[in-house]
């Protein structure tokens, strides 16, 4: 069996898809990718069983067949050869691979193509297309809160709830909370999904510069997306998700409005003099005026800024980590955000001041005791 295809193009499809793959996976043949050619096409398949994705690329080939190819080895092998046409010649009855060159012969061990775990499909399910600008601010509005805590497993990933009137994007990891919202994706039936983080990380790098749609196909326990030649498609997390709506605070009378990359800087070094295992920082609102401060009792480290902004209430004194109010903030891009506030022992919610007609974000950080200090 004998294919020619360009180093390049190949190099490419493979690195698109290369992610998925881990170091020492539970099935040792999940190491390689899974090459089929047939009809003029190479279709190569990455897996680590919980996600999978697909590429396909044209190639010249007169047989059909099928081989798995130790991805680490090819990729180094491709990367470090310039463009150039390569021509594999694999023997189905040892496995070997034999890749030829305008510099070279490289040999490499393959194995057989039916070891290769089956990639599920997604039968008897529904269908929602989604462009991929928004599919990428969505991941990018909420992906940074999921939660990292394997016993909380239905916070490792990104709930999608999907209505005849929106889709909303939810995560979580209990400190602090991202809903974002879109009038302008719709579903005829109402479904909600867990997404894991991981499959949507390496969904969001996959994912085109240029605006194209994305099919998104999905059951109860599978999600596919395809886009250009890439399919991805990955296990949903079977877990209740918590209600979230019940933790947002309805009624927030204090009500701050300031400049988002102001109050960023300012928190990125006041943080500096915070204690490094709390992170705390103190908010203190009074009149048109911001106060934030940070003190480290233990190396005796402080610091503090006024900054210029809109209050409507009364003053308050209310403690976050600022850990994650400089994460949430730097993943908005209004010029002005709006902090709202009902008491110190409760959630303040951060919300962009200038919202797109189709938008509704709102980010929901739960406040930290503050210490005693003065």
């Amino acid at each position: 069996m004998k294919f020619v295809v360009s180093s390049n193009a190949l190099l490419k499809q493979l690195t698109a898809i290369n992610g998925v793959i881990t170091t020492n996976p539970v099935v040792p043949i999940l190491e390689n990718f899974l090459f089929e050619i047939g009809d003029g096409m190479l279709v190569v398949y990455a897996s680590d069983l919980q996600t999978s994705m697909i590429t396909e690329i044209a190639v010249e080939a007169k047989a059909k067949g099928s081989i798995a190819v130790p991805a680490k080895i090819l990729l180094d092998t491709l990367k470090n050869l310039p463009e150039q046409p390569v021509t594999f010649t694999i023997d189905p009855e040892t496995y070997s691979i034999e890749i030829s060159s305008d510099n070279g012969r490289y040999k490499l061990s393959g194995e057989n193509a039916t070891d290769f775990p089956k990639v599920p499909g997604v039968k008897n399910g529904y269908s929602v297309d989604i462009s991929t600008e928004i599919l990428n601010r969505a991941i990018s509005s909420t992906i940074f809160a999921a939660s990292n805590d394997e016993l909380k497993p239905a916070m490792t990933g990104v709930y999608v709830s999907l209505t005849e009137s929106n889709a909303t994007f939810v995560a979580t990891d209990g400190h602090r909370l991202i809903r974002y919202r879109r009038t302008d994706i719709v579903s005829e039936m109402a479904n909600t999904l867990i997404i894991p983080k991981k499959a949507l990380n390496l969904l969001k790098a996959s994912l085109p510069s240029e605006n194209t749609n994305v099919k998104i196909e999905y059951n109860a326990s599978n999600a596919f997306f395809s886009f250009n030649n890439i399919k991805m498609i990955c296990r949903l997390i079977d877990e209740r998700f918590p209600d979230y709506e019940n933790a947002i605070p309805v009624d927030n009378p204090n009500v701050l409005t300031i400049t988002r990359t102001d109050m960023m800087n300012s928190l990125k070094r006041i943080s500096i003099y915070a204690n490094k295992t709390t992170h705390q920082v103190r908010l203190k609102l009074a009149g048109s005026e911001l106060q934030i401060s940070a003190e480290d009792l233990d190396f005796s480290n402080e610091a503090n800024e006024r900054l210029a902004c809109e209050f409507e209430g009364q003053d308050m004194e209310i403690g976050f980590n600022a850990k994650f109010l400089v994460e949430m903030l730097s993943n908005l891009d209004s010029p002005q955000i709006s902090m709202h506030f009902s008491a110190p022992n409760r959630a303040g919610i951060i919300t962009p001041a200038d919202k797109d007609e189709h938008e509704d974000v709102l980010m929901l950080v739960m406040p930290v005791m503050l210490n005693s200090y003065a």
